[in-house]
């Protein structure tokens, strides 16, 4: 049996903050690896062309380059049609039945997570490892959302206690195309990768090299599965 984190979203781009949540869960819950899942064809993302599936697996295995414990899955992009949390997490069960999953979550999606299609397979298939950060539009503090998913769903929801970056992929995608760098919020080698390709440009993309400190959350050594 090994407990593993899945870190799923479309990935498009992948950047720091995805990495950041991993590297908590990590450490905090003692995982022995972290799976990175792109989404195949997400039914939430249609207000916007979604880029293809390879193309954002790549840039999520150049980012995942150098941590041990990281690993990129294609169990959701391999899937025809809209892909869905709970049918993965069912399937992901039914094929690793000795293995424990730990579903890795940014705040907004904590709040949202009724939204979704049969949330309460969600809960009941995974624990949910939740971003400490206060969601504006909520009526609960975080604490108290965790109690109320845990209360109503039986869920076993837990805090990481690590910031959530103030960062998104559709900001990232919007600094591109007005020619702003993102280096700050992605790793190297995808900023070089969206370069190389010009992903999501309109006008000529100017790199700098101007980066955010390490993130605290430290690489760590993965134990075998």
């Amino acid at each position: 049996m090994a407990d593993i984190g899945i870190v799923g979203g479309t990935f498009d781009p992948i950047h720091n903050g995805h990495l950041l949540l991993g590297r908590q869960a990590f450490q905090e819950y003692h995982l022995q690896q972290v799976w990175f899942m792109p989404s195949g064809r997400p039914p939430h993302k249609k207000d916007h062309p979604v880029t293809d599936a390879r193309i954002r697996g790549e840039m999520v295995q150049l980012a995942l380059a150098g941590e041990p414990c990281f690993r990129l899955s294609d169990f959701e992009t391999k899937r025809p049609g809209n892909t869905y949390t709970a049918q993965t997490l069912e399937l992901l069960k039914e094929q690793y039945p000795h293995h424990r999953f730990y579903f890795i979550l940014g705040a907004d999606s904590l709040y949202q997570i009724e939204s979704w299609y049969q949330p309460e397979k969600v809960l009941a298939l995974a624990d949910i490892l939740a971003a400490d950060r206060e969601y504006p539009a909520g009526r609960r503090t975080i604490d108290q959302q965790i109690q109320y998913l845990n209360r109503t769903y039986g869920g076993r929801v837990r805090k990481l206690h690590c910031r959530e970056m103030d960062v998104s992929s559709e900001m990232l995608r919007q600094m591109v195309r007005e020619g702003r760098s993102i280096a700050p919020y992605v790793p190297p080698a995808v900023e070089s990768y969206i370069r190389l390709h010009h992903l999501y440009q309109e006008v000529p993309y100017e790199p700098t090299d101007s980066r955010t400190e390490e993130s605290p959350c430290k690489k760590a050594q993965c134990q075998p599965v």
